[in-house]
């Protein structure tokens, strides 16, 4: 039988992830515990073992770097070098390298990494190994080394260098009583749809409501596999969390900072996309948080706090919801700096009036910070804004609180899946569209304005919503639509952060369940869509964007303006 190197090597990727992660956790809990020696075998257990799978594929460097890294390792197991913090900056930048070195082999290279020769110096310098004289490599009529032969290709994406590293291939591990029933299921919906053909074929032999008892059998069915598929695509977000005690460790000794992760709900499950897209808002949030949040230990010592700041990642359901904080008792947001930036950066003209809430919000603005200056890790405006983008590629939202002295807390909701939306479909143009329905707030109906009246507000204007301004935008209008719109119109009310805007459609279709559906590359042009759903008729509906639809539409208001 032929061996499968391509599958082989897959699983070498994905091991060495799930490895790896272990191994990371495993050091960072040996720093607080140096004389467990359980620690110590784990990760040891998981550097033989890429050892072994390294020599599978005959990856030298490989096998080369973790050999070094046994040594080490069996003289900390056997007591004879103490695992002191030296050791732990070495063992956990070595992550980092088998990393690299996955990830080359994995594009069919056997290559070494920047890092490698310093830090193979390192470990063995730490163990007490002399550096072993490497044989001359043949060279070629270039002077370059001679590659490996090639390893079929499969390439990870790669690790961020002060967060997580991200998995090589998108993979869920699966309870098998979970598969068995979904088996069952399919089964049993089969059985079930023949016996409704056949009574749809004999129709005159049997009453309405055995045909009605035989859909609902059905529908019962079908819903139970739609909830058992979407059980098996939740995941815990404790994985997830817990790979970003390396980046508090390393980030706060950079910054000369004394601080500790504490994390929350970790057992809280969410959908498999969900934590694809929480990955860059969490690395950029702590950041911030280290950078811009807690204080050095001679300021909090002095400020009358722990020299030690915390960090804390909670995850709680809240309503058929996620919510995700990330929360730190420092020094808190500035709103005078915050304001300040706005100001520079043309975001804001006139701060009168603007409430706490609204001026926290200005933070996610694409450009604006108020660092100083720039460093390596903030100073761009950038962070914050890949926050929002991403929370609203949830369908969810984010607001911050914050207490002078005391610390600030991002708060991030969003739907427990990404797969199925529930909605509310309404009518423009002839065209079916259907509104997340955690964004409605209510429906309002709105006398037909005058075609003069529709010309000269461009498709826009405020209404009275119980004595308090409302700005509505009339979708048909600003969608194009060319056709004489005649009749009484609604107005649907839907919140987008902290602020309530109206959406003007033709009819008012009422709650829906829909399966989210990838739009196809012909509708790229339209930001505003964020999927598209199939529905009981057979037509398609596109499903909205609120927040980039008010975003475009008051780009375009000041535009013309």
């Amino acid at each position: 039988m032929e061996i499968d190197n391509e599958l082989l090597l897959k699983s070498f990727v994905t091991e060495t992830g799930e490895g790896l992660v272990q191994m990371e956790q495993a050091l960072l809990e040996l720093e607080l515990h140096p004389e467990d020696v359980e620690l110590v075998n784990t990760v040891f257990r998981v550097v033989h073992t890429f050892k072994g799978n390294a020599a599978i594929f005959d990856l030298k460097f490989a096998q080369e770097f973790a050999h070094a890294l046994e040594d080490l390792l069996d003289r900390v197991r056997t007591h004879d070098l103490s695992f002191t913090p030296d050791i732990a900056d070495v063992l956990l930048s070595s992550i980092d390298v088998l990393r690299e070195l996955t990830a080359a082999a994995a594009a069919g290279r056997d290559s070494s990494p920047s890092k490698y020769k310093q830090l193979l110096q390192r470990v063995k310098a730490q163990s007490g190994t002399k550096p072993a004289k490497r044989k001359r490599t043949r060279k070629t009529e270039d002077s370059k080394e001679v590659a490996a032969a090639p390893i079929p290709q499969e390439i990870p994406r790669e690790a961020t260098s002060w967060g997580p590293s991200s998995t090589s291939a998108r993979t869920l591990r699966v309870d098998v009583q979970k598969l068995d029933r979904l088996l069952d299921l399919t089964g049993e919906i089969a059985i079930a749809r023949g016996r409704t053909t056949r009574l749809l074929e004999n129709r005159e032999q049997f009453s309405i409501e055995e045909l009605a008892e035989a859909h609902s059998i059905e529908a019962m069915l079908q819903a139970e596999l739609q909830e058992l598929v979407m059980k098996v695509r939740m995941v815990p977000v404790g994985p997830l969390f817990r790979q970003y005690q390396r980046t508090v460790r390393d980030l706060a000794k950079e910054l000369g900072k004394i601080v500790n992760l504490q994390i929350e709900g970790d057992e809280v499950e969410v959908d498999t996309s969900v934590v694809e897209h929480l990955r860059d808002p969490l690395l950029h949030m702590i950041r911030n948080a280290l950078d811009h949040g807690i204080e050095l230990p001679e300021q909090r010592r002095k400020a009358g706090k722990p020299v030690e700041g915390v960090i804390a990642l909670r995850a709680s359901h809240q309503s058929g919801n996620i919510s995700v904080e990330v929360a730190d008792d420092g020094a808190g947001l500035s709103r005078a700096k915050i304001l300040e930036a706005a100001k520079k950066r043309g975001v804001v003209m006139d701060a009168t009036g603007m409430t706490d809430d609204e001026v926290y919000q200005l933070v996610f603005e694409s450009g604006l910070s108020t660092a100083e200056q720039v460093s390596s890790l903030s100073g761009r405006g950038v962070g914050m804004d890949v926050v929002r983008r991403n929370v609203q590629a949830l369908r969810g939202s984010v607001s911050i609180e914050s207490r002078p002295g005391m610390g600030s807390t991002v708060h991030l909701r969003f739907p427990l899946t990404l797969a199925i939306i529930e909605g509310f479909a309404v009518e423009v143009g002839g065209n079916t569209y259907v509104i997340p329905l955690d964004h409605v707030i209510e429906c309002l109906d709105l006398l037909d304005l005058p075609a003069e009246e529709r010309s000269r507000s461009g498709g826009a204007g405020v209404i009275n919503l119980r004595g308090e301004p409302l700005p509505y935008i009339d979708l048909g209008r600003h969608f194009g639509c060319t056709e004489e719109r005649n009749g009484r119109q609604s107005v649907i009310v839907v919140r987008q952060e902290s602020q309530l805007a109206g959406l003007v459609v033709d009819k008012l279709h009422g709650e829906t369940q829909t399966v989210i559906k990838p739009l196809g590359e012909v509708f790229e042009g339209l930001r505003w869509a964020a999927g598209s759903a199939i529905l009981g008729n057979g037509k398609v509906a596109l499903i909205l964007d609120t927040a980039v639809l008010l975003q475009e539409f008051c780009k375009e208001k000041v535009e013309v303006a």
